[in-house]
């Protein structure tokens, strides 16, 4: 009996070229959804783009909505875990010295996503525009509670050893804020060229990154007010 079992096991595992379909699928569903939002990626053009029939994407990715939700859930835990050992790291570097500073902290979420947005390569920043639908659509917050809010959380709970005298409340809106902000440096760059007539520099990072400690820092000493 277990040896029928195990038989049957081995037939249902997805062959290596039904494995590299499925990822084909994927990379065109998340390259179109990134460019187009929900609505503008159609099964028949993301089909088209992997060079697959219109069976298929609902086969690997089952309805329009659970693609969607597959999608981003496909590089949300190597981004989460990237953000974790940053923190792990950081803290450990300064387990002598005390607790983190808020630049600190907010470098380890920021920094990850940064370097793999405009970094690792076309997926990677298809990726970063994909999150910023996700992120300005309320009726995909399941996913971002899904796939980010317990990350979040463990910031939120590292900023509050900094700024205790702030609520969690106003940690939550400047977090959100520094989200936006860090959204806004992987779709926008453009118009940062654009409106300084091409004279941005090259690595905004730390000018981000200002900008966000500033806002924490701001909210901290308008709570002790």
């Amino acid at each position: 009996m277990t040896g029928k079992v195990q038989e049957n096991q081995r037939q249902r595992a997805p062959s290596k070229r039904s494995l590299a379909t499925r990822e084909r699928i994927f990379d065109a569903a998340e390259q179109l959804f990134a460019e187009r939002g929900f609505e503008g990626a159609s099964i028949r053009d993301i089909a088209r783009m992997a060079g697959v029939q219109g069976a298929l994407v609902n086969h690997h990715g089952g309805s329009k909505e659970v693609l969607f939700a597959t999608i981003v859930a496909r590089r949300a835990d190597e981004l989460s875990r990237l953000r974790l050992e940053a923190l792990a790291q950081m803290q450990a570097q300064m387990q002598a010295s005390g607790a983190l500073t808020l630049r600190q902290t907010l470098s380890c979420f920021i920094t990850p996503f940064i370097d793999k947005t405009l970094n690792g390569g076309a997926p990677w920043s298809a990726y970063g525009r994909l999150i910023a639908h996700v992120s300005s659509d309320p009726r995909w917050r399941h996913i971002s509670e899904a796939c980010f809010d317990p990350t979040v959380a463990v910031f939120l709970d590292e900023i509050s050893k900094v700024l205790p005298q702030a609520s969690r409340e106003t940690l939550s809106t400047h977090f959100v804020f520094t989200v936006s902000s860090m959204l806004s440096l992987c779709t926008s760059r453009w118009r940062i060229e654009a409106l300084s007539a091409g004279s941005a520099e090259s690595d905004l990072l730390e000018t981000l990154l200002d900008f966000c400690e500033a806002g924490f820092t701001s909210a901290g000493q308008h709570a002790q007010g």
